[in-house]
């Protein structure tokens, strides 16, 4: 999906938020025990990982959430009050991001604008559904989200079904014969190298030679390696983060692998070149929805960005920027912060303009089109390989 012309894309922030009136807040706990909150500021909460292997994705994610929310704030607001940001980490664990949506109910916020990684996110669907906390999800994108089939939740990155359809595009296009899948067993990664090997698996196509798995946070992946090697594929397709993506890169390229290398969305980050070095990592390949540097007309949005925070905006940092900017046009629309009104205001959402494109959310409250479109390392950045059309 291509983005939309950005002549001022900050501008759009506030677009049909300047409108006076009071609404329902939630104060967490129990769906139908909540306390009126018709003033005040509107919370808005957000886990994402601070500490642990991908804590560097964290300030991408809320930097670009706070600026948002200053923004919409130095224009009044929305329906005269105050937005306010709450962060809590949750590490990219599940039992961490559990306490940390729990903290967040308790402190009393309205709308959920968090999740990075999908395995950390899982389980705290029931938990702010049970709040009736609709959850806005930037990032965390395994299909498991989408087949819990809950009202409350709607994800505004591509999912995993989708990325699994570009890895595979682009698998045809290079004309390869054999591909190794490499996955860490969490939701999101192993999510994307199955879907990716049913693809595959079609007659005529490149064939799924071995699905590895491998153990996070190991610092020698040399026996995975000699597995994969046995194997002499064409292309491995590493669908884990970064943490791991880049040992894997570097050690393949040690062990003699030259084939191509490829990476899904969890692992596109500097951290990635910075843990495999820059010989091993240029020329890496990454299926990944869109950036900032790959955004046409977003040169005006960067600039403000690294005003604020003297760096450069990084993975997710657009799709956050987006989460905050739909959940104050939905509590506009909705009239007020009341949950199920909210979630009603966001089924209703018809071309809200978005990094990604107008938005409309199909009937899983997915984004009908995942945008997604292949990177490469060159240097020390991703850039642009391929659209994918």
């Amino acid at each position: 999906m291509r983005a939309t012309p950005l002549k001022s894309f900050a501008s759009l922030a506030v677009v049909g938020l300047l409108v006076t009136g009071c609404g329902q807040g939630l104060l967490g706990g129990d769906g139908d025990d909540k306390a009126a909150k018709t003033d005040g500021p509107i919370v808005l909460g957000m886990l994402i990982p601070q500490s642990g292997s991908e804590a560097a994705i964290g300030p991408y994610m809320s930097n670009a959430a706070q600026l948002a929310i200053d923004e919409i704030n130095a224009k009044g607001g929305v329906l005269g009050r105050k937005l306010e940001l709450k962060t809590a980490d949750d590490a990219c664990d599940a039992q961490s991001a559990a306490a940390g949506a729990n903290k967040l109910v308790t402190e009393g916020v309205d709308i959920s604008v968090g999740g990075y990684c999908s395995g950390a996110t899982l389980p705290t669907l029931p938990i702010f559904g049970k709040a009736n906390i609709p959850m806005i999800i930037p990032a965390a994108n395994s299909q498991e989200l989408v087949d819990q089939k809950l009202k409350h939740v709607f994800l505004i990155n591509g999912t995993g079904s989708q990325q699994a359809g570009a890895a595979e595009k682009w698998i045809a296009k290079q004309g390869v014969k054999s591909v190794v899948l490499m996955h860490d067993n969490t939701s999101y990664s192993k999510d994307i190298a199955l879907r990716t090997q049913t693809l595959l698996d079609a007659p005529g196509g490149a064939e799924a030679v071995l699905v590895e798995t491998v153990t996070p946070k190991e610092s020698d992946y040399s026996a995975n390696i000699t597995n994969v090697l046995a194997k002499k594929p064409d292309f491995v397709y590493w669908t884990g983060y970064f943490q791991e993506g880049g040992l894997i890169a570097r050690q393949l390229r040690q062990a003699g692998y030259r084939g191509s290398f490829m990476v899904g969305d969890g692992s596109v980050s500097p951290k990635l070149i910075e843990i495999a070095g820059a010989e091993a990592a240029e020329g890496v390949y990454a299926t990944m929805t869109q950036t900032p540097d790959t955004l046409k007309g977003a040169e005006g949005w960067i600039s403000d960005y690294r005003k604020k925070y003297n760096a450069d905006p990084g993975p997710y940092s657009n799709q956050a920027y987006d989460a905050v900017r739909l959940a104050a046009e939905a509590v506009t629309q909705a009239g007020g912060t009341d949950g199920t009104k909210v979630i009603a205001a966001l089924e209703a959402m018809d071309g809200f303009p978005m990094f990604s494109g107008p938005l409309k959310f199909t009937p899983e409250h997915t984004l009908a089109s995942g945008g997604f479109q292949i990177l490469v390392v060159k240097g020390d950045g991703f850039t642009l390989q391929d659209s994918l059309g």
